[in-house]
């Protein structure tokens, strides 16, 4: 993916924005609303905040399309202890941690937070671009046993392969959370639905042999 980011910056912080990655989840609008203002040209004013502040709700944003470097020696970004995969309600996959992304074979984005289509509709697949809200895409976001696996971990990376017509194959320490955060289960490998068809979602149940693609 052709890097598009655009930054911002004053003397102690400077924060980068990927427009398409950006599904308007809004956590920076409703944190800081004087520095993130998307009816203000530039929509980013880093001179409104604390710089603590402005880290802090960045690393909020659950997409990866907000991102911060430290100018003044605080510290960096770093990733969540636990990689996480949270269900979203009607919407994406939510990703925090240590992330590895692949299609077609290639690393596309190593990320500390990443929103991924679930709903098969996305045209900036596998990122996400809200087109679940275009199909009325429905879903719950329950979380049942059985769809995580143990396994081997050689390190604290999560792979995250989307296949071509296939699922997410995750490999890696991992810990995927139901949308109301009652379920959460723990392991190192699980295949995730990115068709939207899977009747055991949010994993797959192989229904992407039959499902036609999404139209949004």
């Amino acid at each position: 993916m052709k890097d598009r980011s655009k930054t911002y910056a004053n003397e102690r912080i400077t924060v980068r924005f990927e427009p398409r990655r950006c599904i308007h989840a809004a956590e920076c609008v409703r944190g800081l609303p004087g520095v993130f203002d998307p009816d203000r040209r530039p929509w980013i004013e880093p001179g409104e905040a604390e710089t603590d502040a402005i880290a802090g709700v960045v690393a909020r944003c659950p997409t990866g399309a907000l991102h911060y470097e430290r100018r003044d020696g605080g510290a960096a970004e770093a990733p969540d202890a636990v990689n996480q995969i949270r269900v979203t309600r009607n919407g994406p996959l939510h990703l925090r941690g240590t992330i590895e992304l692949r299609a077609d074979g290639e690393v596309i984005a190593r990320d500390l937070r990443v929103a991924l289509c679930r709903c098969g509709a996305s045209r900036n697949a596998p990122f996400c671009d809200n087109s679940h809200r275009a199909i009325r895409f429905v879903d719950p976001a329950d979380v049942f046993e059985g769809g995580v696996k143990p396994a081997e971990t050689p390190d604290a990376t999560l792979r995250v392969s989307a296949e071509p017509n296939g699922p997410y194959r995750l490999e890696g320490p991992l810990e995927v959370v139901s949308g109301d955060g009652l379920v959460r289960l723990a392991g190192g490998r699980a295949a995730l639905c990115r068709c939207g068809g899977s009747r055991n979602k949010p994993f797959c149940d192989g229904s992407h042999r039959t499902v036609e693609p999404a139209e949004p």
